[in-house]
This record gives structure tokens, C-alpha cells and sequence, in this order.
């Protein structure tokens, strides 16, 4: 290497090593103008420094909590400038994602207790998919889930609607309603 001895230099590959991602990852993040290497040896390979380093396992940090590319070169700039900077940007920052990652988990838990009430109302047995409750909720202009009953010695078939007081549950999946009438 013709790296001054003062300060530890890697080339992309060591610090990617270093950092446990793909040389990729650090020209993916060049590209986006959220890393640069501090400078280029005479044959054009990037070179970074411990600096550098510090910036990628921040940018990395920020990427592991939810921040998206835009976000994180806002925090980095903030990071630059934190004279001038208060910790309510910051607060305020990571406050609004907060929010943002509690909406997705209620959205995610309104799909799982959604798809949980469809797949207890489906016998999920071998017989047709004709009278498929599942596919009957996701057809049907009434919304309401209808739970098989099926025997399992293959003679019967039968489906049952449970009466709307009887646990009713109301889940909203894209704008509708499905009602779990099972009694479960």
C-alpha cells in the first residue's frame, strides 16, 4: 500500500469486509451521495478512511432502524453540523418514523387477524374448491366469511352462517370489511 501510516486507509473491498456488506453496497451508497471514498490511488481504486468508516457503520445503524436513503442524508447533514443543529430535529426525526412503524404494524396486524378469520372459516380439506369459503368471502359482494363444516369421511358438505352477534369481529383488508362470524 502507499497509505500514509497516520490513519487507516481501505480500499472498497476491505471495507466492505470490514463493515459486513458488499463492495456493491458502498458504490450503491457513492451513487446516492451518501458516501464517497476520501480519495483514488494513481490507478483509480477508491480509498477510504476510518472517517469514512465511521460515516458507513452510521449510515448502516440508521438503514437497521427503518431510515430510508433520503432520511439518512438528512441525519447525516444533521451529523455534520450539529453546532448549528438542535436534538429536536433529530427527536423529530425519528419521532415521525416512529409513527410511520406503528401505522405499518396496525396495518400488518389488521391483514394477519384478516387472513387468520379466512383461513378459520376454510376446512382446508381435499374436497372442490367450489364451495370454498375463502374464495366465497373474497367473491362475495356481502363480505361476510362463512365457515365449512365438512365431514371428514367424505359423504357430507355443508355450510354454515353463524348468527352477527355471536363474537363478531370486523377487520378492514384494502376498504372492505370481512366479518368473522365463527364464533371463535
Amino acid at each position: 500500500r502507499d497509505f500514509t501510516k497516520d490513519e487507516d486507509m481501505y480500499r472498497i473491498g476491505e471495507l466492505a469486509d470490514l463493515c459486513e456488506v458488499k463492495a456493491d453496497t458502498l458504490r450503491f451508497y457513492e451513487k446516492h451521495g451518501l458516501l464517497a471514498p476520501s480519495s483514488r490511488t494513481e490507478s483509480g481504486y477508491r480509498v477510504y478512511t476510518e472517517a469514512d468508516a465511521a460515516r458507513l457503520r452510521f449510515i448502516l445503524r440508521a438503514k437497521a432502524v427503518g431510515f430510508t436513503l433520503n432520511e439518512i442524508s438528512e441525519l447525516l447533514s444533521i451529523e455534520l453540523d450539529k453546532s448549528n443543529r438542535v436534538c429536536a430535529d433529530v427527536k423529530g426525526m425519528v419521532d415521525i418514523k416512529l409513527a410511520q412503524v406503528q401505522a405499518k404494524i396496525a396495518e400488518l396486524n389488521h391483514f394477519q387477524t384478516s387472513l387468520q378469520s379466512l383461513s378459520d372459516a376454510c376446512c382446508g380439506g381435499p374436497r372442490s374448491a367450489e364451495h370454498c369459503s375463502i374464495l366465497e368471502a373474497l367473491e362475495s359482494s356481502t363480505e361476510r366469511v362463512r365457515v365449512e363444516h365438512h365431514s371428514h369421511d367424505g359423504n357430507q358438505h355443508e355450510t354454515h352462517q353463524h348468527k352477527a352477534h355471536q363474537n363478531e369481529s370486523r377487520q378492514h383488508t384494502h376498504g372492505k370489511t370481512i366479518h368473522d362470524e365463527s364464533g371463535n
